[in-house]
């Protein structure tokens, strides 16, 4: 009876590993669900498709018609990388934006309330919008190569990555956008405001190597600059425009990325949980 109890004590899974197990499957139970909605909101599937084509494939070739020749580098490409990282950078901040749906149902409150981590469900919320802005950026991709942007096959697996990391960077910003937003509605009116603005000041369309003290401020402050800086940075590895277009290196704004997702995560984790107890 001894050697069977031996037995049965060898088998059975250790405590730590047994919570990361349940950790691990909540988050991919909550991704899960996120994914499958995508799969039914065939509106959203159809406009973030169009857009970012719309943006590459008229401003991109206009820009690059009349501003190439003077800025020495393909304008078309440029706007390109800028537009593949504000995609899905905006696809998951605005995606997690769900989240206070989710609270109106009550539904966030009884996730809350099961012995899960916090931050796993967040992260678990950020992955799943992550996987709905990947197919977005493997579709900007195609379409590049459909209209001749110069794209090898180990560029397009680090466009890929790149885009992940950006996707999951993009979801912490809107954590933290959540965290000061009342209601759907609130974040809907706030997200415009915070999110537009740096379209211009991250270098999405338009270089921004010389910009006046205090917008030189606001780009610094803005998010997007850093994830757009390190696609540019990664894309042009190597090649003769890279001191023309990117600001700093890829570890640089590597590290930068991942100072401020774990920032964005911790405050709008906490203040998030925090606006769900006091309801």
């Amino acid at each position: 009876m001894n050697t069977s109890l031996q037995v049965s004590d060898q088998v059975q899974t250790p405590r730590g590993l047994a919570l990361v197990l349940r950790e691990a499957n909540a988050i991919t139970a909550i991704a899960y669900r996120d994914f499958l909605k995508l799969l039914r909101d065939r509106a959203r599937m159809v406009s973030s498709f169009i857009f970012p084509m719309i943006f590459i494939g008229i401003l991109g070739n206009s820009l690059q018609a009349n501003l190439g020749s003077a800025a020495g580098y393909n304008i078309l490409v440029f706007t390109f990388t800028g537009v593949l990282a504000q995609t899905v950078y905006q696809s998951t901040a605005q995606g997690v934006i769900s989240l206070m749906e989710d609270r109106e149902n009550d539904f966030s409150q009884e996730i809350f309330v099961s012995p899960i981590s916090r931050y796993s469900i967040i992260f678990g919320k950020i992955l799943g919008e992550t996987l709905v802005a990947l197919p977005q950026g493997a579709a900007i991709l195609i379409f590049a190569l459909v209209i001749s942007v110069p794209l090898s096959a180990a560029q397009i697996g680090e466009m890929l990555l790149v885009g992940f990391v950006t996707a999951l960077y993009g979801g912490a910003f809107g954590v933290m956008l959540l965290s000061v937003a009342s209601s759907r509605r609130a974040a809907d009116q706030i997200f415009p405001f915070l999110l537009l603005p740096q379209y211009f000041t991250a270098g999405i369309f338009a270089p921004i190597k010389v910009l006046p003290f205090y917008l030189e401020i606001l780009s610094r402050l803005s998010p997007l600059r850093y994830a757009v800086d390190l696609t540019r940075g990664i894309y042009y590895l190597g090649q003769p425009e890279y001191d023309a277009v990117v600001l700093a290196s890829p570890i640089a704004n590597l590290a930068i990325l991942g100072a401020s997702f774990a920032l964005f995560m911790v405050i709008g984790t906490f203040l998030f949980v925090r606006s769900e107890r006091n309801r």
